[in-house]
C-alpha cells in the first residue's frame, strides 16, 4: 500500500466486486468530507438516502449526527466521514462477517490516507470491526483506546439515538469527551483555543 492515492481508492471503491452487495446498490458510498482532518467518523453502513446520493449520513442519522457535531463547535465539513462498507445492505440490515472484511481493504486505504490523530467509532459494527469482536458498545462506549498513535473512541450511532432517546444523555457525555480530548491534542487550534483558567 506504498502507492496509494485518493484516485486509486475510488477506482478500487468503484471497480470493487469482492462481495454481494456491489450488485444491488444504486450508489455506492466511499465516504466523504476533509481529507486533511485530524478527526475520522466511522459508522456502519449506507443507507436508503445514502444510497440514493452516495453520500454518507445524509438521512435522519446523519443530520443528527451534523447537529452532535455543532454542539461541539465542530463543522460537518472539517472532519472525514465513512462507513465500514461502502455499499448498502439490503434493508439496512447489519453487515455480515464477509462484508465487512471484503471492505475493510478500502477502510484501511482510507484511514492511511487521511492519517488521523482521533477516530470516533459510531455503533456496534465500526467498534466490533475496528477493534475486534468482543468488543461490544453498551459496555465500552465513552472509552478511550489508542493504536498506533491514533486515539480511537466507540459511542452510540445515531441512528440508536433515533430509535431510544434515552442514550442521548450518554452520547453528550462522549461528544464533550471528545471535544476534551481535540483539545487535549491541540487540534483545531482554531476552534478549540487553549486558555488558561482566570485569575479569581
Amino acid at each position: 500500500m506504498s502507492e496509494i492515492s485518493w484516485d486509486l481508492f475510488h477506482e478500487q471503491v468503484s471497480a470493487c466486486t469482492m462481495c454481494p452487495l456491489h450488485a444491488t446498490v444504486t450508489n455506492k458510498v466511499p465516504g466523504q468530507g476533509d481529507i486533511h482532518s485530524p478527526l475520522m467518523l466511522i459508522g456502519e453502513g449506507p443507507g436508503q438516502r445514502e444510497d440514493e446520493e452516495g453520500i454518507a449520513f445524509v438521512g435522519a442519522a446523519g443530520q443528527l449526527l451534523t447537529k452532535m457535531l455543532s454542539a461541539i463547535y465542530l463543522p460537518r465539513d472539517r472532519v472525514y466521514i465513512c462507513n465500514v462498507v461502502k455499499c448498502r445492505p439490503p434493508n439496512n440490515r447489519v453487515p455480515t462477517e464477509e462484508e465487512m472484511q471484503a471492505c475493510m481493504l478500502h477502510l484501511r486505504m482510507q484511514v492511511a490516507l487521511v492519517r488521523p490523530k482521533v477516530i470516533v467509532l459510531l455503533g456496534s459494527t465500526a467498534l466490533k470491526a475496528t477493534l475486534g469482536p468482543n468488543h461490544y458498545i453498551t459496555h465500552e462506549r465513552g472509552r478511550w483506546y489508542e493504536r498506533k498513535g491514533v486515539w480511537m473512541m466507540p459511542t452510540y450511532h445515531p441512528s440508536a439515538l433515533l430509535r431510544d432517546p434515552e442514550k442521548k444523555r450518554d452520547a453528550w457525555a462522549d461528544m464533550q469527551s471528545l471535544r476534551d480530548r481535540l483539545m487535549d491534542l491541540s487540534l483545531y487550534p482554531d476552534i478549540y483555543q487553549q486558555t488558561s483558567s482566570p485569575d479569581i
